[in-house]
């Protein structure tokens, strides 16, 4: 006998948000979220949520959640691989709004575990508790409004995401969020934009992390300083997200997709097993060979070929991902 397939927490999270435009007109939308993109890009002091209302926010919601969720289930997954075996057994989202990384970690590990989201804006909060009734696994989920700033306090837990809100606000703000992560947390997973600005904020966060006694679980290979001489580049890397309609309508676009770009660090006490390298750029296919930008273990930047004369490495070399591990087993090349 066959039974039905549960449908994925990606799926899940499409078809809720799907319905939160059913009554919304296409141009109050599209207009919402024209508006929300400025504010977003420009400076928004932390007194002052994005999102004001019920239009704000599903409009918002079904415009970057799925992109919020797709690039925080990458980070996630990366941390899931350096440290096999562990499944966190509390997590609290500082900042999540409608809970797109709640969504990510029930689809990085299995089962159910207390979960807290703390965000200012009540409008969002409402929002996410009422997607959340779509996924078991975030029935019994805290929403919880808490300004994220400097006097922020977190309960002891497993695991904080905080993704997409170090830009909101201001350096020692930042730098208090991040302490009081590292205070509680046995794991922290942070997530920004994939631009020069979001490299920037991520690299605070990181140092931060690592002088509090975390080591860097991934994308670093290694704990060390970044590699890349500042203001001559940028870590970021790429999730392939869904476009629903309402993508199309606002960027003016045909493609049934999009790639959200992402910075990231997931740092941990745990004991980690960090990649060897990282894909750093867009593997580079051509004819009989593959060229792989890595970061390594040696605290370096490389480039690698690997060519068909390396058998079985190459065939993975043509199947290997920017933002992956390297070698794809973890043994030497």
């Amino acid at each position: 006998m066959n039974h039905p397939v549960s449908p994925s927490p990606a799926e899940t999270l499409r078809g809720a948000l799907a319905g939160l435009l059913a009554g919304l007109p296409p141009s109050r939308a599209a207009g919402a979220v024209e508006r929300l993109i400025a504010n977003y890009r420009g400076d928004t002091p932390t007194h002052a949520p994005i999102l004001r209302d019920r239009a704000d926010v599903a409009a918002y919601a079904a415009y970057r959640m799925p992109a919020t969720f797709e690039a925080v289930r990458s980070a996630l997954t990366a941390f899931a691989d350096a440290v096999p075996g562990w499944t966190p057994a509390g997590h609290v989202d500082v900042g999540g709004g409608t809970g797109a990384a709640t969504w990510a970690v029930t689809a990085t590990w299995d089962g159910t575990r207390p979960v807290t989201v703390l965000d200012w804006a009540e409008p969002a909060l409402a929002l996410g508790r009422e997607l959340a009734a779509a996924n078991p696994a975030l029935a019994d989920a805290r929403w919880q409004r808490a300004r994220i700033g400097a006097d922020l306090a977190l309960d002891a837990t497993d695991l904080v995401t905080v993704s997409y809100v170090l830009n909101e606000l201001a350096a020692a703000d930042r730098a208090a969020l991040v302490d009081a992560a590292a205070h509680a947390a046995q794991a922290v997973v942070i997530v920004e934009a994939g631009t020069p600005a979001g490299y920037e904020r991520i690299i605070e966060a990181r140092d931060r992390l690592v002088r509090a006694g975390f080591r860097v679980a991934a994308p670093c290979p290694h704990s060390a300083a970044c590699p890349i001489a500042p203001g001559t580049d940028w870590c970021h890397f790429s999730a392939r997200v869904g476009r629903s309609s309402l993508h199309r309508q606002v960027k003016g676009g045909s493609l049934a997709y999009e790639d959200e770009k992402f910075s990231y660090v997931a740092a941990t006490r745990l004991p980690a097993a960090p990649a060897p390298a990282r894909v750093v750029r867009r593997p580079q296919i051509r004819k009989g060979q593959v060229l792989l930008d890595l970061c390594e273990a040696d605290e370096r930047l490389s480039r690698t070929t690997v060519t068909k004369r390396h058998g079985a490495l190459y065939r993975a070399a043509r199947d290997t991902d920017w933002g992956d591990a390297w070698p794809p087993d973890g043994s030497g090349s």
